[in-house]
């Protein structure tokens, strides 16, 4: 192995994907399993139609705890998180002085302190941005715990088999119970688009918990490969793919999730990093705006491809920002920014692949609808 493999790091469940046969590929600072032997296509549709286990344990659990964390944690994100009620949770970003996303996350209400999951590449950089601006609250990094994520319509009578409450939650819930398996902190969502749950468990019955499933005829391991692919169907960003420092929340199309409250004559109105021009795109527009694209054929265009307005325009528009094929769609589908004239739907755009211009079209996402339990 090179240094450079040397360096990386393993989850607490790397044995069982080597024995379930997995090609592990380096992943923001991981060995992370890409596919199993069942291979990308069929993991993707088993997810589909059925249920699909991921490690995501390379991710970061955190906890903050202080006298108003949710007040504290306003003055880094541009979400509403003071009104979130207990046992709920709500996406969220981190943003910079300019504007830029540092990272996007989720935020759970529970009770005396607030759980936050964030992403492996950034979580560092994340927890030492949270301990220089949350200075009246606690950080605390969560090391002694695995993160798993089950997908699909089969995951609630999965769950269910191991956690009979779990059925009753909705999309978008948070809860902590005891189990066989020790302490469980459950959450009700994902990213696939799919109904599904996130489930915390103990380093130490890691193991025991996700082979419990495993054993269940509905659930299949799923690897990397699987989901990028779920998550583009579901119109979902990859960080350090679809947005970064780079791109605003509004150019991004996710001021969505910015709440009236933090918005221009909202009653807890900016006050976050980069809210001048947040709030200004917010009232005004930006230049560009991350959108759907369809490209005609079956080839994917895939993250770099340069956009155009026509087979024979010199200057780009655009670029994508993440291309694969659509197993449940059937055809290729990409993401990427190109300028807001000409991020219409329908908008008729060519992408530049290996010197030949294809043609694409801007489309609505989510490219498959998605089937949360609402």
């Amino acid at each position: 192995m090179s240094a450079s493999q040397d360096d990386l790091k393993r989850t607490c469940l790397y044995d069982l994907h080597q024995e379930l046969g997995a090609k592990m590929v380096p992943f923001a600072g991981y060995e992370m399993p890409v596919q199993y032997p069942l291979g990308v296509m069929k993991e993707h549709l088993h997810t589909r139609s059925h249920a699909g286990l991921f490690d995501v344990s390379h991710m970061g659990q955190v906890i903050v705890r202080g006298e108003n964390p949710a007040l504290s944690l306003e003055l880094i994100v541009p979400q509403s998180i003071v009104p979130l009620a207990e046992g709920r949770q709500r996406y969220a970003m981190f943003t910079s002085e300019d504007g830029g996303i540092l990272d996007d996350l989720m935020i759970a209400n529970r009770g005396d302190h607030l759980f936050l999951v964030v992403n492996a590449g950034c979580k560092d950089a994340d927890i030492a941005h949270m301990r220089a601006n949350l200075t009246d609250c606690e950080i605390e990094v969560i090391e002694d715990r695995a993160l798993l994520a089950l997908q699909g319509p089969a995951a609630e009578t999965a769950l269910g088999r191991l956690v009979p409450w779990a059925v009753d939650m909705k999309f978008m819930d948070v809860a902590v119970t005891d189990s066989d398996f020790g302490e469980l902190w459950l959450s009700r969502s994902g990213y696939t688009g799919e109904d599904g749950y996130e489930i915390s468990v103990p380093v130490a019955q890691a193991d025991a918990f996700a082979r419990a499933l495993l054993a269940m005829d509905e659930v299949e391991p799923i690897g990397l490969g699987a989901r990028d692919s779920l998550r583009l169907e579901a119109g979902l960003c990859l960080y350090g793919n679809d947005i970064d420092t780079t791109t605003t929340p509004v150019e991004a199309a996710l001021e969505w999730s910015i709440q009236k409250a933090r918005r221009t004559g909202g009653e807890r109105e900016g006050g976050f990093p980069g809210d001048a021009r947040i709030l200004s795109q917010l009232e005004n527009g930006a230049d560009r705006r991350r959108v759907g694209l369809l490209p005609e054929g079956r080839a994917p265009m895939r993250a770099g491809t340069q956009l155009y307005t026509s087979a024979e325009a010199d200057t780009p528009i655009g670029q994508v920002t993440s291309g694969a094929f659509g197993p449940s769609i059937e055809r290729p589908m990409s993401m990427g920014y190109v300028t807001t004239d000409h991020a219409e739907i329908g908008t008729r755009l060519f992408g530049d692949v290996r010197g030949k211009r294809q043609p694409v079209t801007v489309a609505d996402t989510p490219f498959r609808p998605a089937t949360v339990k609402r």
